[in-house]
């Protein structure tokens, strides 16, 4: 799979959704004229007063350019404003769309054997992604094997899966859906798929309302008695009709964008496992397993599309919104011999806590998915016999240190919120004689009670890590971080601007590691702004882009002339001339970026992808290159590349 490749693909599929929506508009435009005039044709009171009005040339007389242009701007108007209601209620971030569903989040502290491996399962493909580590939440209504990630940008990305998925699926196969998930992150799809039910809603929007109308039981007084009262049902039959022909028009829509995603997703996720074995048995226990990957939450229908599998029975496969099982299985693993893998169901007990009842996004939602998870778990702690849960507690922390090569204990202070506060902190300690004392004075004047002490404990063994482990080391902190009040965030930001300030200056690891923080987590706890579309082309940000090539250029581990060179060729700049090392500071550096961050979408990608080539051009990513991309894609709310 080629990341750059996918986001070419994901633009046109972007512009082949705006067609495609239009044209759907116009479509309705053109039925709701034809409804109205065949009801003003076939009503009494026109007869009345128009006189009897036959054939063809009859009801063609009640077409009007007049009417047209009315019932035009009233439906295009209608649908946009629903369509912006949609939109602004799916953005609000990945964890409204996750609980809205019956999502619980599941914390560090879960005792919940299953929902330990998936944790740790997250951690491994978020590595392997080169990306933060996201929320995951458990639907425990759902006995389907199913998963969703949610959100529009990675900073507020959620995965979220059924419990049915952690339960009968072995530690492969889920490594396998959990990666194909990670591949829709980074794909850039989760906005997408936000646009995508907004446009939807917007066109079957005449259909609800055609429905409550058909439904209602009130009737319209014109004084009059006999067939005319029932012009209200007959009008909502109508609007019912033309919603029903907009619900296949966007059911075609969204089919036909989705079932290409989940190809591109598979293959993403083979590459992040570096195995098609598991995902392709997670589609095989899907097929012998008998809720398949069914899933009965309410708003979930509207949100098929964002899901591993199909949600609900079509009929026809062209209003699928993912290819068929055999074709999925039978592009990852062409020696398939078509038999499925059987898994038996597992009866699960009404749960104590309702996930309705811990929905929400405030600090106290947390406290209650913890409770939730507790009372949750006193019912799923045996292990099945065709899952490969072991007899005693799995290490699952010992197996995330392992593959992310960082040690143990820094691992287990990661998942503990005031642990990951200290690592963090210890990333940006100085070990300069001069410095560090200057630091640790910062330290013990923090409102966090023994922060100073663990920090400077913690400190020789992330010192030891190096520039190799400060990205990865950081992206395991972030979910814990999350978990803690605002007071306590407000805190955090404020404890390292005064490490980052305490020699007087700010070092550039420094400033992309500060960026980072406060990328992914101001979303979980302010309102934050998204940027302005400004620049619609890349002529305007040319001496912005210059900067940040000369920067990648000079801080990276290839040769400066070349890197710059082979930048400015893949954004079609050759004029742009290399900044000499003495104009490339960070405050400059911070300016561009941010300036970059108000480029229109669809430039965001072309960028990121000069970076990510032009740092690769000897074949390997040095950890300053790969924080500096990492820290552009997080201001530039843009999906990171994959970091060779």
């Amino acid at each position: 799979m080629n990341f750059f490749q996918q986001q070419d693909v994901a633009r046109r599929n972007s512009r082949l959704l705006v067609l495609l929506f239009s044209l759907a508009v116009l479509g309705l435009i053109l039925l709701t004229n034809a409804a109205v005039a065949a009801f003003l044709y076939f009503g009494d009171d026109y007869s009345i007063y128009s006189g009897s009005r036959s054939g063809v040339s009859g009801f063609v007389s009640y077409f009007s350019w007049e009417r047209f242009g009315g019932i035009g701007l009233a439906i295009t108007a209608t649908v946009t404003l629903v369509v912006m209601v949609k939109w602004i209620q799916l953005s609000t971030g990945g964890k409204v769309v996750a609980e809205s569903m019956g999502g619980i989040r599941i914390l560090p502290q879960t005792r919940d054997q299953a929902e330990r491996r998936c944790l740790n399962v997250v951690e491994e493909m978020a590595l392997a992604a080169n990306m933060p580590v996201p929320p995951v939440y458990v639907m425990n209504h759902e006995r389907g094997i199913n998963a969703f990630a949610a959100g529009i940008v990675p900073a507020d990305a959620v995965v979220a899966v059924t419990r049915g998925t952690i339960d009968h699926l072995k530690r492969h196969e889920l490594q396998g859906v959990i990666a194909h998930e990670f591949s829709h992150i980074l794909n850039g799809d989760m906005r997408l798929n936000i646009r995508l039910a907004a446009m939807l809603k917007g066109i079957t929007f005449i259909g609800d309302v055609g429905h409550i109308l058909l439904r209602s039981n009130n009737r319209v007084r014109t004084g009059r008695s006999g067939k005319n009262d029932a012009a209200l049902p007959m009008l909502g039959l109508a609007l019912w009709i033309l919603g029903w022909l907009g619900g296949l028009a966007a059911g075609f829509i969204k089919a036909a964008i989705s079932r290409q995603k989940e190809y591109l997703a598979d293959a993403g996720a083979v590459q992040f496992t570096r195995d098609s074995g598991g995902i392709a048995d997670a589609l095989k226990v899907i097929g012998g397993y008998i809720p398949g990957s069914l899933v009965h939450a309410a708003r979930a229908a509207e949100m098929s599309h964002i899901f591993f599998g199909q949600i609900e029975h079509h009929l026809w496969q062209l209003f699928s919104t993912h290819p068929s099982l055999q074709e999925r299985i039978r592009r990852l693993d062409a020696r398939w011999d078509g038999q499925y893998i059987q898994r038996q169901p597992k009866h699960y007990p009404n749960p104590t806590i309702e996930p309705s009842d811990v929905a929400g996004t405030k600090r106290a939602a947390l406290v209650a998915a913890a409770m939730a998870s507790v009372a949750s778990s006193a019912g799923t702690q045996q292990a099945l016999p065709d899952a490969d849960f072991a007899e005693e507690t799995v290490d699952f922390e010992a197996e995330t240190a392992e593959q992310a090569q960082i040690p143990l204990a820094l691992v287990r202070h990661s998942h503990e919120p005031l642990g990951a506060h200290a690592l963090t902190c210890a990333l940006l300690m100085n070990v300069h004689e001069d410095v560090y004392p200057l630091q640790i004075d910062v330290l013990q004047q923090s409102k966090t009670r023994g922060l100073a002490v663990l920090t400077h404990t913690l400190f020789p063994a992330v010192a030891e890590l190096g520039a190799p482990k400060r990205l990865p080391l950081l992206e395991l902190c972030l979910p814990a971080l999350k978990s803690i009040s605002l007071k306590q965030y407000r805190s955090l930001k404020t404890t390292l601007l005064q490490l980052i300030q305490a020699d007087a200056r700010t070092e550039l690891h420094e400033w992309c590691l500060y960026q980072l923080v406060r990328h992914y987590l101001d979303p979980e706890f302010i309102q934050v702004k998204p940027s302005r579309a400004r620049h619609r082309s890349l002529s305007k940000v040319q001496p912005h882009l210059r900067v940040t090539l000369s920067v990648l250029a000079h801080e990276g581990g290839g040769d400066t002339a070349t890197v710059f060179q082979m930048g400015t060729r893949e954004l079609g700049l050759d004029s742009l001339q290399l900044l000499p090392r003495d104009q490339c500071s960070v405050s400059a550096f911070s300016k561009s970026v941010h300036e970059l961050a108000d480029c229109y979408p669809l430039l965001k990608p072309r960028v990121l992808k000069a970076m990510t080539l032009a740092a690769g051009e000897d074949g390997q990513l040095s950890p300053e290159e790969k924080e500096i991309i990492a820290a552009m894609a997080a201001v530039m709310d843009c999906p990171s590349p994959e970091l060779l």
